[in-house]
């Protein structure tokens, strides 16, 4: 059935994505299978809901890889990518460097031409960055190892895209057949960099790459300062819409890859105070492109030349991600990548990517590769894209859970049943060091690590120690919770903190959390689940280096103790105060101003009353009423 209108098309994609996406996250497929999923029911071998116009939606839904490229470059200041670019250059550049050599070695074994097996070796050593970024945020393992190592390598590989497809045309000059107009090869656009010497061509490109930056850092912003003027909220999604737009057509111009100028651009306006403005106004675009995108790519799934030869395109499929899946170990364990960390690395980027749908396409336009090798190819690159969430599951449920469990686990579990009475999930610098203070003093503890290496040394410390994520019902059973007094959450990570209050309340719910926050925001959403026992990371520290600071300057030591009790009291008072406020802006802050007031007010109150009783504050009585009998009071 072809389509009847475009209003018919949108209600077929976004009833698919609405009934798909769901069911997919109801079994623990996540979102992009679920696209997948949905493209493949409503295309050309499923219901047959949409046709040829599927390959027009995907050049359209190709920009939602372009918008979330800008989003992760709002995310990286500048010093930050500088930080990267020993993994962007060494890890992407080894990883995409053997996998082109290998495949192209493996190319030429099977006959193909030294040309046409360059240019197969280039498309397919790209991975996919809108499923692996899109699936890796969705289980929380961006900030892991292997996650900054896969966003460094498909940085390194969108990059790359721009020289291959210069190298392309160059392919087909000494390939197969002859090359067509250059314009032909984008149907039909030209570029402003046609008619140009290599040197002029290469200035223009350098030229449009510094206007990005100069605009950036001078004239994007005063410009956004005066969108933000009007105080109309559909006129700024407009402009951010209208930068975004506005640079990958730029970039097209000079034929260049629309991603690379946008995530230049997030990159350069890291630090503007528009950031999360921008973010805010982008996000909702880029997911729903992205989800068509996804769409798109199972609808475009071949399944009748699949169907046709089963053997070709299984040997191709086994074949790719196998490849790249050696190779990508080998990179990760020249980079001293941890065990667990180079697995995941490796399954996350083991596919071909959606740059290889473009790049096929430009090769097989300039008589580079023939139909009869790229038709299977695609197949080939459409399925491991399909088999990447599939194959992260696999990870995550059978492999990971294997690392750092070398004892016999029944002698561990025995050993804790009802013995321990606290348990501390993640044992970094700041689980560690509650959990010596706890051991230092006989209290027992049950440790609960994510990361295999750091289960092996706690382990030879004689710890007991069970390796795997804490946000198993299962795994915190074993560790005795039925029977813990106290849960200690010590990770960094504020959404698994979260996940893990939610799911401890409903099945343990006589367990006491204690738990860290990085800031204010966090205290609020985690006093909202009912948890009291909140310590804000830099809290105390900062308290501590005020009492040192006050003394120094002259304050008696009572003093500084006194005045700092009554600053940590009062922060604490207007945490919660401020916590039912936090969603009026303008009553949140009139607040903290009043309070900010109120404390000074009393901060000067309280000197000047220590010092009109200096000799009562030295009373040992006293002392201990003020300060010993509520030193247990907490930051919540």
């Amino acid at each position: 059935m072809q389509g009847e209108g475009f209003f018919f098309q949108a209600v077929v994609y976004l009833s698919a994505a609405v009934i798909s996406v769901p069911v997919a996250k109801r079994f623990g497929l996540g979102s992009v299978l679920g696209y997948l999923i949905a493209g493949f029911v409503i295309g050309p071998f499923g219901f047959q809901l949409i046709g040829e116009e599927g390959q027009d939606v995907m050049h359209f839904a190709e920009f939602g890889v372009v918008m979330m490229l800008f989003l992760i470059g709002l995310e990286l200041r500048p010093s930050l990518l500088w930080r990267l670019r020993g993994p962007i250059l060494g890890m992407g550049g080894l990883q995409v460097g053997l996998t082109i050599a290998a495949i192209t070695s493996v190319g030429m074994f099977f006959g193909l031409s030294l040309q046409t097996a360059l240019a197969v070796g280039m498309t397919l050593s790209l991975s996919s960055t809108a499923i692996v970024l899109q699936t890796l945020n969705e289980k929380g393992l961006m900030k892991t190892d292997a996650g900054q190592s896969a966003f460094s390598v498909l940085l390194f590989q969108d990059i790359a895209v721009i020289p291959m497809l210069a190298i392309m045309p160059i392919l087909a000059v000494k390939g197969v057949g002859v090359v067509k107009d250059a314009g032909a090869s984008h149907g039909g656009n030209t570029t402003w960099v046609e008619g140009f010497s290599g040197w002029g061509q290469a200035l223009i490109v350098v030229g449009v790459i510094a206007f990005i930056i100069i605009a950036g850092l001078f004239l994007i912003r005063p410009f956004f300062r005066y969108v933000a003027k009007t105080r109309i909220r559909e006129l700024f999604t407009a402009a951010s819409l209208l930068l975004v737009i506005g640079i990958s057509l730029l970039m097209t111009k000079v034929g260049l890859s629309p991603a690379l100028g946008t995530f230049l651009a997030g990159v350069v306006l890291a630090n503007s105070e528009y950031r999360h403005e921008l973010e805010g106004d982008i996000e909702p675009f880029k997911g729903l492109l992205l989800g068509l995108f996804f769409i798109a790519v199972g609808a475009s799934i071949d399944f009748g030349l699949i169907t046709a030869k089963p053997g070709l395109i299984g040997m191709l499929v086994v074949s790719l991600i196998t490849i790249k899946f050696i190779i990508l170990l080998i990179v990760g364990k020249i980079f001293t990548m941890k065990h667990d960390q180079n697995i995941l690395f490796a399954f996350s980027l083991a596919q071909g990517g959606e740059f290889a749908f473009v790049l096929f396409s430009f090769a097989v336009q300039n008589h580079v590769i023939s139909n009869t090798v790229s038709s299977p190819l695609i197949a080939a690159v459409a399925i491991s894209m399909a088999l990447t969430p599939l194959a992260l599951i696999i990870n995550d449920k059978l492999i990971q859970p294997r690392f750092g469990t070398n004892e016999q686990e029944e002698k561990e579990a025995d050993s804790i049943e009802g013995e321990h009475p606290v348990i501390i999930a993640g044992f970094g610098n700041f689980g560690s060091i509650v959990g010596r203070l706890l051991r230092a003093n006989d209290v027992g503890i049950t440790v609960l690590e994510h990361d295999s290496d750091r289960v092996e040394l706690l382990r030879k410390l004689g710890l007991k120690v069970f390796y795997g994520d804490a946000s198993r019902q299962d795994l915190l059973h074993a560790a005795g919770a039925e029977k813990a007094r106290i849960l200690i959450l010590a990770f960094n990570n504020h959404g698994k903190t979260l996940d893990i209050v939610r799911m401890v309340r409903k099945h343990y719910p006589h367990l006491t959390i204690f738990t860290r926050s990085s800031g204010r925001t966090e205290v609020f959403e985690l006093l909202d689940e009912g948890i009291h026992h909140v310590y804000r990371e830099t809290f105390e520290t900062s308290l501590k280096v005020g009492i040192d600071a006050l003394t120094t300057l002259g304050f008696r030591s009572y003093q500084a103790q006194r005045v700092t009790k009554t600053f940590r009291n009062h922060d604490i008072e207007a945490t919660h105060v401020l916590r039912h406020a936090r969603h009026d802006k303008k009553n949140y802050i009139s607040i903290s101003r009043q309070r900010i007031e109120d404390l000074e007010q009393l901060m000067l109150s309280e000197l000047r009353n220590t010092e009109e009783n200096i000799d009562t504050a030295w009373d040992t009585t006293y002392v201990m009423k003020e300060f010993g009998g509520k030193s247990k009071e907490k930051d919540s």
